[in-house]
């Protein structure tokens, strides 16, 4: 492909962009393929020969998005949203063309000092403190990109683990690291994602979990308590990856926050109230590539100390040295790859695309929507709201056993008319409805609702029309001693009281049936005529 061809593929892709975001509510939010699908279809050897670009859009079309789930869809309510927008798509379609690898200053200085100054902004913007910015007076701190929140929380508890032992080397000199770092232990939430127990993993260290209150708040008495009974056991307490408000300053641990959804929302002045404790964390993480109209990967932390953060990662050999490194930032002592790409344009092009005050109204709208979802829900007695809905994610569930809340997203998922998933919430199964797409409407969350109730009452006339049935074989009970004596008529009278074929056996049925299959046999061998 030359750059004329590039010029009309280029201009063809953007249509093709464009008209598949405002044609997907056309299509089915989830593909209904099986596992290998596409090893059906695609070529078991790679061409020869260069194809036409015809053929290769053509496949795509046809091969490729029957297996896609569509995450933009208006439809899809699952997960956390994945941040999506023009601005963004334009700002990695620029970092692509020019294809720099900035894992020094060196590397590529534009692709450094946007980096460092954007996370700024965004600092600025969320409400962190001056101590997280590398602008700031006196400032240690400061913001970094991150592929994920997974690895953000993995690069946090690893800076705690090298800091801890470097503090226990101090003390115990002749002891062997391996040795301290078998005695180390970090906390989560049994409510933590479980990216905190995967980083605990890779880092060989020992995790604690530790279970909620009523509200699903980690609270600073169990997490104080948990470590005095640590302690005692000759253990080392060195990390906790927690919501706001959980204070472990006094215990001389690592406090990692992870708000990869709730913390976009900090934008909006009316939800700082939930940064209350921020003053007491080392790092902080939030994904603006799930709330912020920033196509993913864009995960962003922060970290007081970016000192404490470097030596556990710094690994300087001469190819890579410049003369710059006193006094510039090299990102790629703040992370695991050393290869980064120039993330900052895209979230650098959204914020000023939108503006603070388009993005705050974005997530406001957000919010709004799941309020409205809410109040349906409320308004139905056959539902019930399993959260404080104070952002754009409402939990919710039918009145009723886990079965029939498991049988209804089943249902509900393999329509294809919506996408929602579970949770688990002090072991009742419930459903996650999230405000997901850009431009959701009220109109939205109405077909949404119409959907889940429309299957809902479908099934619990199931259930209804079962409990009947049974209940019809309940009442037979008191009449088990003489059915014995029951008459040919008498027992297809009773036969009737059972709806054929059985949809859904029972199993009073089975019992049921042997008796009365006991006495048709009774019956014939006497040699009744009927």
């Amino acid at each position: 492909m030359d750059s004329a061809e590039f010029r009309q593929r280029g201009r063809e892709m953007v249509d093709y962009i464009v008209e598949y975001m405002e044609t997907l509510g056309e299509r089915r939010v989830t593909p209904s393929v099986e596992p290998g699908y596409l090893r059906e279809i695609i070529p078991k050897n790679a061409p020869e020969e260069g194809e036409k670009w015809e053929e290769i859009m053509s496949d795509v079309e046809s091969k490729i998005m029957p297996g896609v789930a569509h995450w933009q869809h208006p439809r899809f309510h699952a997960y956390f949203p994945s941040g999506n927008s023009f601005p963004s798509i334009l700002g990695d379609m620029l970092s692509d063309g020019i294809g720099a690898i900035g894992f020094s200053w060196a590397a590529s200085p534009a692709c450094t000092e946007l980096e460092t100054i954007v996370l700024d902004w965004l600092g600025q913007m969320i409400g962190l403190p001056d101590e997280f910015l590398s602008f700031s007076d006196n400032s240690k701190g400061g913001g970094v990109m991150q592929s994920s929140a997974s690895e953000c929380v993995l690069v946090s508890l690893l800076a705690a683990r090298a800091q801890k032992i470097k503090e226990l080397k101090t003390l115990h000199p002749f002891v062997e690291e391996g040795v301290l770092l078998s005695k180390l232990v970090a906390y989560c939430s049994k409510e933590a994602h479980s990216c905190v127990e995967k980083a605990a993993m890779i880092a060989f260290t020992k995790l604690r979990i530790l279970d909620p209150d009523e509200n699903l708040s980690l609270r600073g008495t169990t997490l104080a308590q948990a470590i005095e009974e640590d302690r005692a056991l000759g253990l080392i307490p060195f990390f906790v990856s927690a919501t706001l408000g959980t204070t472990s300053c006094e215990a001389g641990t690592w406090l990692h926050v992870d708000a990869a959804y709730a913390g976009n929302a900090f934008i909006c002045p009316e939800f700082k109230y939930l940064m209350d404790g921020i003053e007491f964390a080392m790092s902080f993480n939030t994904n603006p590539n799930k709330w912020l109209l920033t196509n993913f990967d864009c995960s962003t932390m922060w970290v007081r100390d970016r000192f404490k953060l470097t030596q556990a990662m710094v690994v300087d050999p001469l190819y890579l040295q410049h003369s710059h490194s006193g006094k510039a930032i090299d990102y790629r002592h703040w992370g695991i790859p050393l290869s980064r790409r120039f993330r900052a344009l895209k979230l650098w092009f959204v914020i000023r695309n939108y503006g603070v005050a388009g993005l705050q109204n974005y997530i406001r709208e957000h919010c709004r929507l799941a309020k409205c979802f809410e109040s349906l829900v409320k308004a139905d007695e056959r539902f019930e709201v399993c959260n404080t809905v104070k952002m754009g994610l409402v939990c919710f569930r039918v009145k009723g056993d886990n079965e029939l809340n498991q049988k209804l997203l089943l249902n509900i998922n393999a329509s294809g008319k919506l996408h929602m998933v579970p949770a688990s919430i002090h072991g009742r199964f419930i459903i996650r409805f999230c405000v997901c797409a850009q431009d959701a409407k009220d109109s939205d969350i109405e077909y949404a609702w119409n959907v889940i109730t429309d299957f809902a009452t479908e099934l619990l006339n199931e259930e209804v029309n079962l409990s009947k049935s049974v209940l019809s074989l309940d009442g037979l009970e008191s009449c088990d001693e003489h059915i014995d004596q029951l008459e040919i008529s008498e027992l297809m009278d009773l036969m009737e009281t059972v709806q054929f074929p059985i949809q859904k056996p029972h199993r009073k049925h089975g019992s049921w049936l042997k008796l009365l299959g006991t006495r048709v046999r009774k019956i014939v061998k006497n040699g009744d005529s009927h």
